[in-house]
């Protein structure tokens, strides 16, 4: 697999690189936002990470701007800033997870895989060929029972076919999916691990090539003749349902124990390349203030340090020393912005500089896993060339958590659309263009079958546009007399109403006031709920409801949560069904352990009513989503 990272801090960014690597995926980095937007646009990656604050383009207007050109590759969010008001930005711009600085890598991974996971087709854990056999989770490969020691890069390539088993790849394409930007092999590298991949397959047995070439095109699997690859996948599936291989056990606690080695050394080489003068600068600037003297651009040093301080330090186990730093980036900030500060303020900014020096004579510990929040809201495009009206709209918009978006005729709608499906409707009928006709725009909406609702909105007077709105399928006819707060209460209502047509979520829970609460938050949404408190009859009701969203409690008589997920996940027809955990455990072996099954999410009690809500709705936007999404053969 495939990653872009784009991180601007050297040491966080080799920090990921090195621990990602130990999980074998392929790392491509950026160090500005512009580069990352031309690699992301020119490469082919299967998930995105994303700092925020970053040079030349800063991570969120990236974020945006790809989703606005149609991009669907899955993209994570890191930053040290912990503001809801970023979260909420960075979430809205079209951000699929968020975490918090300093980033705990295991949680990390979990939450690569979980995203991996979910933005691709389920593939098995083990692939195989007629007798040659891939298993994703150890990386190993083997034929006829005797293990194969691939280069990562035949690896590679090995893998790419058998998830791809008609695809034809050029030299390039494999190239682009292989090897990173930075190595620039010629096409011959291509020819050289193939025919080295090709050798060893034949040295253990394998009489003909498993790799075909298709001559002026490129490569492509051979037709597997035997037809073995489903049976084996499900026999081997089937043994892992009742065991983890001890094999397996052994290379999960290998790449853990390479990542704890590579922080440790990466935290020394930053200690004595580094730290030193980030401390030095902060020390500095507490001697001017001091002193009475602000100097503006020394400030604006030290704060970006203590930024990156807050971000960093908890990476090697300094979370406290994270926290320290975010605290003096703040009193930075607030001095700076205001060109003064008090004794008050200076006598904590030492207070904190003494702490973090105290912090990080210490030992590092492992840090604490921090909370992820996901903020969407619902979109509406109105099409209306009523720019007052609009800019109403948008500013009173926000009180029902709806985010506003302008088309001033039909051409603009019709390409905002295919970049992006709003939630909602707002039509006009009639255009200064006598050309653009809302009527007709409508009927190419339903006939199109967006799902979308429409709400026809305008100041015609004509009986007949109502009768015609109504047999074209418009959702409902609204006059622009009428207040604006009541147009955004229909919204809302159509929002509603649309989503319990398509989204139902089961919760399972053996506590009758968590599923009573839990229903309460999202039934004003338009979600049909169904509550189950005993678990015994979990497959019973899952079959019978067939729902977008399950929710699960861990803990639970008889069976708990992460056994459900497992019977879930083994089960083909229900292995894409989106699962969000909730649980009063944030302990580090927890939360691995649910995205260890095939969680998807994960929200911590007592609950949080928005993070809850939000976190729903997020998901059942990114599944429906997918769906309307064309898939490639």
């Amino acid at each position: 697999m495939k990653i872009l990272l784009i991180e601007d801090d050297e040491f966080n960014a080799l920090l990921l690189v090195k621990s990602l690597k130990a999980y074998n995926y392929q790392i491509e980095t950026a160090k500005d936002g512009l580069t990352g937007f031309e690699l992301a646009k020119t490469f082919d990656f299967d998930l995105i990470v994303l700092d925020v604050m970053l040079p030349k383009m800063d991570g969120i207007s990236l974020c945006r701007q790809l989703r606005q050109e149609g991009y669907q590759t899955p993209i994570l969010i890191l930053t040290a800033n912990d503001s809801t008001s970023l979260r909420v930005t960075g979430i809205e711009a079209g951000a699929d997870d968020y975490l918090t600085k300093p980033v705990e890598i295991l949680e990390l991974v979990a939450r690569i895989r979980a995203l991996l996971r979910r933005g691709k087709v389920v593939t098995p854990t083990v692939i195989s060929w007629e007798n040659l056999q891939l298993d994703i989770s150890t990386t190993e490969v083997s034929y006829n029972g005797i293990r194969l020691h691939l280069t990562p890069k035949e690896y590679g390539l090995l893998e790419l076919f058998l998830r791809n088993p008609r695809k034809i790849f050029s030299r390039s394409a494999l190239l682009d999916s292989v090897w990173s930007s930075s190595e620039s092999p010629g096409e011959e590298a291509v020819t050289t691990q193939i025919k080295g991949l090709r050798q060893k397959l034949k040295s253990v047995g394998m009489t003909e090539d498993l790799i075909e070439t298709v001559y002026g095109l490129g490569y492509r699997l051979r037709e597997d003749k035997k037809g073995d690859q489903k049976q084996g996948a499900q026999k081997q599936n089937k043994q892992r349902r009742q065991t983890i291989s001890s094999t397996q056990l052994s290379k999960k606690r290998k790449a853990e124990a390479e990542v704890m080695v590579l922080v440790k050394k990466i935290w020394e080489e930053f200690k004595e390349s580094r730290l030193g003068e980030q401390l030095e600068l902060l020390e500095q600037v507490l001697a001017d203030l001091s002193a009475g003297s602000i100097d503006s651009q020394l400030l604006e040093q030290a704060q970006t340090e203590a930024h990156r301080l807050a971000g960093t330090l908890g990476c090697y186990g300094f979370h406290k020393g994270s926290k320290v730093a975010r605290e003096i980036e703040v009193l930075l900030q607030t001095i700076s912005s205001c060109k003064q500060y008090t004794t008050l303020q200076l006598e904590k900014l030492e207070e904190l500089m003494t702490s973090l020096k105290q912090i990080l004579q210490q030992q590092p510990s492992q840090p604490a896993i921090p909370p992820v929040s996901r903020l969407p809201t619902a979109r509406v495009l109105l099409i209306d060339d009523d720019m007052v009206l609009a800019e109403r709209m948008k500013v009173e918009a926000a009180a029902w958590n709806l985010q506003v978006e302008v088309a001033t005729d039909l051409s603009a709608a019709k390409s905002r659309l295919s970049l992006s499906c709003p939630d909602v409707i707002l039509l006009d009928l009639t255009f200064p263009n006598s050309q653009e006709n809302g009527l007709t725009f409508l009927e190419e909406i339903t006939k199109e079958k967006f799902g979308i609702p429409v709400i026809v909105f305008t100041a015609s007077e004509q009986f007949r546009y109502r009768v015609e709105a109504a047999r074209l399928g418009a959702y409902i006819f609204l006059h622009k007399s009428m207040p604006i707060d009541e147009v955004l209460s229909v919204v809302r209502k159509a929002l509603n109403q649309h989503t319990a047509t398509e989204a139902k979520v089961m919760v399972v829970d053996d506590d009758p006031v968590v599923l009573n609460h839990v229903k309460n938050l999202l039934f004003p949404w338009g979600f049909q709920v169904t509550t189950l408190q005993h678990p015994e009859h979990f497959w019973k009701i899952l079959e019978a409801t067939t729902p977008e969203l399950l929710i699960l409690d861990i803990e639970m008589p008889d069976f708990n949560g992460i056994e459900l997920c497992q019977v879930v996940r083994n089960d083909s027809r229900w292995s894409h069904l989106p699962i969000l955990f909730l649980s009063v455990h944030s302990d580090e072996k927890t939360v691995q352990n649910v995205y260890a099954v095939g969680a998807d999410d994960y929200v911590r009690k007592p609950i949080e009513e928005q993070e809850l809500i939000t976190r729903v709705l997020n998901r059942i936007d990114r599944t429906q989503m997918r769906r309307k999404l064309p898939v490639n053969n």
